[in-house]
């Protein structure tokens, strides 16, 4: 049984028509699909057979489709409910937005500086401490805004030397912290007063024989960059 974690909302798009499914819709699809009834389904979203009826309704006249579909059974039974292809979408579409961020849930939060905007080559620098970064256009910003910079721990990688790739922000840092979490290694890394985690598996560092105090240098691709703006 999967339920959508508390208090995310998944902004849902469909033919120029949006809805916002917060956490009790969404696990009342889900329950339907799972259940084959609108009133487990309710008893198990914890609200009551009218309210989901409610929702379902919402939902439909919002985005102009239907998403469950009812057969009523004969003396010998067999009705139930379903969810339309349209319902399934829906579903499937919140699933993978809740394994992105089951697999992006720790992140590097780096407050920065729009540095420098170059339009011509769709990218621009953002600036924390000593260290420059490059990262793609967001036309939304311009220099001197202040920004939030997130990078997934699993989206750091580690290498003893510099390599030659398509890997634009490579820095040479000191490791200063390693720990063991949920059988992968969490390692802390210093580069030039800013704080970086990296998750790497425990084989990678053995390989890497990492330990504390070691120069090491990390890189991550802009495409793994994410920005909020403060």
């Amino acid at each position: 049984m999967t339920d959508v974690k508390a208090g995310v909302e998944y902004k849902i798009n469909i033919d120029g028509n949006s809805f916002l499914l917060d956490e009790k819709k969404f696990n009342l699809l889900l329950y339907i699909n799972e259940s084959g009834s609108i009133t487990e389904a309710a008893k198990r979203t914890k609200i009551s057979y009218r309210t989901a009826l409610h929702y379902i309704e919402k939902i439909e006249t919002t985005l102009n489709i239907a998403i469950v579909s009812t057969k009523k059974g004969g003396t010998g039974g067999g009705g139930g409910t379903k969810l339309t292809e349209e319902g399934l979408q829906i579903v499937k579409e919140c699933k993978k937005i809740n394994a992105i961020m089951e697999l992006h849930r720790d992140v590097n939060e780096l407050e920065a500086e729009i540095l420098e905007v170059d339009a011509s080559k769709g990218i621009m620098k953002i600036k924390m401490e000593d260290l420059t970064m490059t990262m793609p256009l967001n036309k939304k910003y311009v220099v001197g805004d202040k920004i939030l910079a997130l990078i997934s721990y699993d989206n750091i990688f580690i290498m003893l030397e510099p390599q030659a790739s398509s890997i634009r922000n490579i820095f040479k840092g000191i490791v200063t912290e390693m720990r063991l979490q949920d059988e992968m290694v969490r390692v802390k890394i210093d580069i030039g007063g800013v704080d970086i985690f990296s998750d790497i598996t425990l084989s990678a560092g053995k390989d890497l024989d990492l330990n504390l105090g070691k120069e090491v240098y990390i890189g991550f691709k802009a495409l793994s960059i994410a920005t909020l703006k403060l």
